[in-house]
């Protein structure tokens, strides 16, 4: 595989590096509702400028912004998902991950790649909530599971950027049993005393916040980031109460310690290069 450096192209991006946001030249915030120019909002690395919104990135450009000087090499991006269970619902399982793939330009909904980060060897696994909600599979697992390996083989850190609603009901147990294969694989890197940042971006819930997401030495997340196990209605029709407002976001999960951090995306190569100097010292 070889090294990967990334052109300056102003505006354009290719389909492998497009998000969720619609087309145009303006783009309206969710958050606070002003009308944002696109290639102002590009240059803000998909942060609104007037309120902080995080619109979702994808993992290339993660890749991106992260390492050095964008040069990293990319891994695993030949491994596809099969329906071992021939589910079907309203589609076959296997219509959905043709069209997943075909809206993405991606095989799968994590990515991996190698590189530094202030000279510091570093394994990055970045999430993508644009194929099939981000959802865990087992090839999501293997993916994961094999960017940790790479960390506690090379004896590189490991961050891992999640953004996925879960587990992979198409495939049934075998997504579960995708929490217990990559915390396993985490005990190992921990181990060799190798540092693992964990970023959980809007939203992370059901089993990869159960298992991966929340395992991190250090626990990040990105502002107003929807994280949890089950939605707030499941949780209110079952203990039958009111839910403390913002209960979920980031925020509050920061202050009632969950979380160590909430980083700003535009701060986020400083903050990880700081980290990592700290904890591989």
């Amino acid at each position: 595989m070889s090294w990967f450096k990334r052109k300056k192209k102003g505006i354009l991006t290719e389909l492998s590096e497009q998000n969720d946001m619609p087309e145009g030249q303006w783009v309206k915030c969710p958050g606070c509702s002003a009308i944002l120019n696109r290639r102002e909002l590009e240059e803000n690395f998909l942060v609104c400028p007037k309120c902080g919104h995080h619109f979702n990135l994808s993992s290339q450009r993660y890749f991106n912004l992260l390492f050095d000087e964008e040069a990293y090499e990319r891994h695993d991006e030949h491994l596809t998902s099969r329906d071992p269970l021939h589910f079907e619902d309203r589609k076959p399982y296997t219509q959905r991950l043709e069209a997943a793939r075909k809206k993405t330009s991606r095989n799968e909904a994590v990515q991996s790649a190698t590189g530094t980060i202030n000279g510091l060897p570093l394994s990055v696994a970045v999430m993508d909530f644009s194929f099939i909600g981000g959802s865990m599979g087992s090839v999501v697992g293997e993916i994961l599971a094999r960017s940790v390996k790479r960390a506690y083989t090379e004896d590189r850190a490991l961050m891992i950027i999640s953004q996925s609603g879960g587990a992979r009901m198409m495939e049934g147990a075998l997504s579960l049993m995708q929490m217990a294969k990559t915390s396993a694989h985490l005990t190992r890197l921990a181990d060799k005393g190798l540092p693992y940042l964990s970023y959980m971006c809007n939203p992370t819930t059901g089993g990869v916040t159960a298992s991966f997401a929340m395992l991190g030495d250090i626990n990040m997340a990105e502002p107003d980031a929807l994280i949890g196990f089950a939605g707030p209605r499941v949780i209110r029709e079952t203990i039958g109460q009111d839910l403390p407002e913002g209960f979920q976001k980031s925020e509050f999960l920061l202050e009632h310690g969950f979380l160590d951090l909430i980083v700003d995306r535009r701060n986020l190569q400083e903050e990880v290069g700081r980290l990592l100097g700290l904890l591989m010292a």
